[in-house]
């Protein structure tokens, strides 16, 4: 694992890309993976990334002038997006290329439809599809359990990837750990 300054804190995550640029004060957790040209940056306040989430392709994450950014456990950002100063609760999806603004607030289990943009100090309830630019709630739907999954199969891939193996899902063990979480899930219910 790369020494990315003494401010990054690097709690066991599954899988860094070479090409991830991190500065200032960042705290990755356990599972998380930072995939290509994802870029971190923290001059003042902090990023925090929760447990098992996934930064994905392109990614640009930045604080505000005054707020964090805190993303969950079980999160996906995926490919292309701006978060900037806002805090995304667990188990949510951010869509490609949708953008997240200073003091914005995603509750757990959402989904940010991809292209959105979500406005500084937007607050937008647990269990929200949002849409648009201005983003907006257009449903009210708990999608925990279907962005969790999102979350575990990213998991699997950064653990592949960190061993070389860029084709998981042929694997009979990743098919066996995608039905694990599904039961678990569902036993949850």
């Amino acid at each position: 694992m790369r020494d990315f300054g003494p401010g990054v804190v690097l709690d066991n995550p599954a899988f860094i890309h070479e090409t991830a640029l991190i500065y200032g004060k960042v705290f990755v957790g356990d599972g998380a993976s930072l995939w290509p040209y994802v870029v971190i940056r923290s001059e003042m306040h902090e990023v925090r990334i929760g447990k098992r989430s996934n930064i994905q392709d392109f990614v640009m994450i930045h604080v505000g002038n005054e707020t964090p950014t805190i993303i969950g456990d079980n999160c996906s950002i995926t490919h292309h997006c701006t978060i900037h100063g806002a805090e995304i609760g667990d188990n949510c999806l951010i869509g490609i290329n949708a953008t997240i603004m200073d003091g914005a607030k995603i509750g757990r289990n959402s989904i940010v439809a991809g292209h959105s943009i979500v406005t500084e100090g937007a607050v937008i309830p647990e269990s929200s599809i949002v849409a648009g630019s201005p983003a907006k709630v257009i449903k009210i739907r708990d999608n925990g359990a279907a962005n969790t999954m999102n979350a575990r199969f990213y998991y699997e891939n950064a653990l592949a990837y960190a061993r070389g193996d860029h084709r998981v899902t042929e694997r009979e063990s990743f098919r066996n750990a995608m039905a694990e979480e599904m039961r678990a899930l569902s036993a949850a219910k």
